[in-house]
């Protein structure tokens, strides 16, 4: 992987490499790590990691965390160690798949985090394979909500972000094991349908389900070319970095 970019994320408090043709991180990986509720000194595995956005925007929010990820593609990992490495950040990166977890990450974890691929294969696939891998459904949504699950500590947290037709598919892998769950749907404008939400669920958790209010991402009914055309409270978590653990409340 030669041809590399390197993008300022949370207003340049982060720089990321990325691959100039493939897939690159953009908001999602951001919200996901606003909406972890991690503390201090507690462990996160990121699951299908990339090139370590997600966790690492979330350590930019929460010092001394323990991070790791899982990653399947090998070029994707080696980004994830450099950017980890270049951002002053400590963060343990395998090479692997669900099915089949790295021994070093057979362990229990405060948290998961997961942005698993959600558009369904059929049609015409990307022509950049690294692209297709991470953006295309391979491995089901349910065994991502199982392998998290394996790898939750007793109280852990899952924090995961999928397109709004995954949820079904997500609440019923939950199973037994999960509860507690809370979903937010995120909705491009006002009155227009969420498209994407994201969910945070406890292992052996027992609280009702929560189906929350819609979070906005722009303002006005529709895009006017306006670059900055953010919320005030989107700006503050995909710009500043702030947590979205008001809306979870």
């Amino acid at each position: 992987m030669q041809d590399l970019t390197q993008d300022a994320f949370l207003c340049g408090k982060l720089q990321l490499w990325q691959p100039r043709q493939g897939y690159r991180a953009a908001t999602d990986p951001v919200l996901l790590a606003a909406a972890c509720p991690a503390l201090p000194g507690q462990s996160v595995l990121d699951l299908g990691c990339g090139v370590g956005a997600a966790a690492l925007c979330l350590a930019r929010r929460v010092p001394d965390l323990r991070l790791a990820g899982l990653e399947v593609q090998p070029d994707y990992a080696a980004l994830a160690r450099r950017n980890a490495q270049e951002n002053g950040v400590a963060m343990q990166v395998e090479v692997g798949d669900l099915a089949d977890m790295p021994k070093p990450l057979r362990l229990d974890f405060d948290h998961v985090i997961a942005n698993p691929p959600y558009y369904p294969k059929g049609g015409t696939p990307s022509p950049n394979a690294g692209r297709a891998v991470a953006l295309q459904i391979d491995t089901p949504l349910g065994d991502w909500v199982q392998a998290a699950s394996r790898r939750l500590a007793p109280g852990g947290w899952l924090t995961l972000i999928c397109g709004a037709d995954g949820l079904p598919e997500v609440l019923a892998a939950m199973g037994g094991k999960l509860g507690s769950a809370s979903v937010l749907p995120l909705t491009p404008r006002e009155g227009k349908p969420a498209l994407r939400i994201l969910l945070r669920a406890r292992k052996t958790g027992r609280a009702a389900f929560r189906l929350l209010a819609p979070f906005v991402i722009h303002h006005g009914k529709s895009h006017d070319g306006d670059r900055e055309s953010y919320t005030p409270r989107a700006s503050a978590i995909l710009r500043s970095g702030e947590s979205l653990s008001d809306e979870f409340r």
